[in-house]
């Protein structure tokens, strides 16, 4: 009798948990907005944000009317589930829980799509090719793996998606992305048509790209645990959970350190994420030792698949949604058939005999790898061949992609009449002043003002004199934000204590400083600078000059520059006094 209780309150308990995992994947879609939208132009944010949204919200439509049948329906010769409406017309026995369980996994199949696809996308053909991919491309590979379908009954094992989600998503994104063509601007072809040139187009903001990546990470131990059912393999697809994506961040960390000479965050949090992905198909089944193994052939394979898609297939993947979730999901997918063990707390891979069948590693030679190769090109088949139809469709009805015009200006205000997803905010990175580098192809070879030629003098700090001034003179300082006390004080001390100050960004000759984004070299590196504006009358211009000249020096080309305008009329509007008078209070 109290064999019976602990086993009805462990089903209670696990039947609980099952809905707790279910919302943590829902709020993966957080996650994914957060990534998509950092790892792109803030010009394009409100417009990623509606799109993950509308994933789940579309989804769930569909889902209800044709997709969830089609996936846990009565199986029909192993390839779908038999339509229906039991949701309206049995609801009492409905099953509840396995619809909003498989609703959450659905939406993350056609998100993944988005990223390769952002900030040249028309929002409605986004809107259609989603309710696809909801309504009949996911739920019908998905029967086949978990719906009782013709790859279930073979011995196929998928745990949590690697194949039926996230390579499903990463297809799609692949030929999207394809069909759609690069942003503008991203490639740059000689007149033979041959790549000359990758241009970066760095993310936004990195840190909500990250926060992104961590609430992923967190979501994906529901995405992967959710389907446990005792303490003991829970326990265990946590570990891998952990593992895999980890080392594969490690690793990607080293061999960017290594190949570019900085480590690339970017790169990194793509890393984590390729490490979730390809851990998500064998999570149940390896151990802590496949779980390395896999993590860190993912961390590799992420760098691999972002620099095969620029410079050798050209197709345009702004936050690497192909070679985190197309690659790694084949790679997690296949992992299963070289590492599964039944070491593994629940372990339960078997042939249509009832054989177990365990991993290449493992002492099962090549019957499981050989399923999962099996399983992985039926549904990449199935994939290729219906999204490649949907997109041609809509390409062909309405269109796949925005005019030129709405790339440019960006689909926030085209889109959706949003002028900025930041209004009311100013964005300037100005932390990095302090420890920026300088290009050693600027020094001048004298590093004091006091020693340095008046020909240094004029090449760290050129002066442009616009016109003879007639009395009134408008004088603009450029300078490093680093070194803006240090003029401030040096005007103060001539007089002049009325100054206007903005913050601006710019470059110069200094632009060459080599920086990588993604593994691709930038043009330039906009540097925040500072313009401090004074007018005088009184005061020398000559005396302003000299003073700035020698605080901004530091004996590099870029040190600053200063422009001399004539001004015709100036009016205090508080008393009325003009010219020379309205100036007396400020110098």
């Amino acid at each position: 009798m109290s064999t019976e209780i602990l086993s009805a309150i462990n089903g209670e308990v696990f039947g609980v948990w099952f809905l707790i995992g279910a919302a943590l994947v829902f709020w993966m879609q957080a996650g994914f907005a957060m990534v998509e939208a950092g790892f792109t132009r803030a010009k394009n944010t409100g417009n990623i944000l509606m799109k993950n949204l509308m994933d789940f919200c579309i989804g769930t439509v569909t889902f209800i009317l044709i997709g969830f049948s089609l996936l846990l329906g009565e199986d029909i010769v192993g390839l779908i589930g038999k339509p229906g409406f039991d949701i309206f017309t049995n609801y009492a026995g409905f099953d509840w829980s396995n619809f909003v369980f498989n609703l959450v996994f659905c939406a993350t199949t056609a998100t993944i799509v988005s990223g390769a696809m952002a900030e040249r996308t028309k929002f409605l053909s986004y809107c259609i090719y989603s309710a696809i991919i909801s309504a009949l491309i996911y739920p019908i590979e998905a029967h086949w793996i978990w719906g009782g379908g013709w790859l279930s009954q073979i011995g196929f094992h998928d745990f949590a998606g690697s194949c039926a989600i996230h390579m499903v998503g990463g297809i799609s994104a692949i030929i999207g992305a394809k069909i759609l063509g690069p942003r503008i601007g991203k490639f740059e072809f000689d007149e033979n048509n041959k790549l000359k040139k990758v241009n970066a187009f760095p993310g936004h903001n990195l840190p909500i790209g990250a926060l992104g990546v961590f609430i992923l990470w967190l979501g994906w131990y529901g995405f992967n645990g959710a389907a446990c059912t005792s303490v003991e393999q829970l326990g265990s697809v946590f570990l891998t959970t952990t593992v895999a994506p980890a080392i594969a961040t490690v690793v990607c960390m080293v061999f960017t350190w290594v190949k570019y000479g900085k480590p690339d965050v970017s790169m990194s949090l793509n890393a984590s994420l390729a490490g979730l992905v390809a851990i998500t198909a064998p999570c149940d089944v390896t151990d802590a030792f496949g779980a390395i193994v896999i993590g860190a052939v993912a961390g590799l394979l992420v760098c691999f698949g972002v620099w095969f898609l620029d410079y050798k297939l050209c197709i345009d993947d702004p936050v690497g949604a192909v070679a985190v979730h197309c690659l790694n999901g084949i790679w997690g997918t296949l992992a299963v058939g070289l590492f599964a063990t039944n070491t593994a707390p629940g372990y339960s891979i078997a042939d249509g005999n009832g054989n177990e069948l365990v991993g290449l590693f493992y002492g099962g030679g090549f019957k499981l790898l050989g399923l999962q190769f099996a399983g992985f090109a039926a549904v990449a088949a199935w994939t290729a061949v219906t999204i490649t139809l949907a997109f041609l469709f809509i390409k062909a009805v309405i269109g796949l992609r925005v005019t030129e015009e709405e790339e440019i200006i960006g689909l926030d205000a085209t889109e959706h009449g949003l002028p900025s997803a930041y209004a009311g905010f100013s964005i300037m990175d100005i932390s990095n002043t302090m420890t920026m580098e300088i290009n050693e192809n600027t020094s001048l070879g004298s590093d004091y003002y006091d020693t340095a030629s008046d020909a240094k003098k004029a090449a760290a700090v050129p002066v442009v004199d616009m016109l003879p001034s007639s009395g009134i003179s408008k004088v603009v300082i450029i300078a490093k934000l680093s070194r803006y006390d240090v003029l401030k004080k040096a005007i103060n001390k001539l007089g002049v204590t009325g100054m206007t100050v903005t913050q601006v960004m710019g470059c110069g000759v200094q632009k060459g400083a080599g920086e990588r984004y993604r593994g691709v070299e930038m043009d330039m590196t906009l540097q925040p600078k500072v313009k401090v504006e004074v007018v005088v009358s009184k005061i020398p211009v000559a005396s302003v000059i000299e003073a700035a000249k020698k605080a901004l020096y530091t004996g590099h080309i870029g040190d600053g520059k200063i422009f001399v305008y004539p001004v015709e009329k100036v009016v205090k509007i508080r008393t009325g006094e003009e010219d020379f008078d309205a100036l007396q209070d400020v110098e």
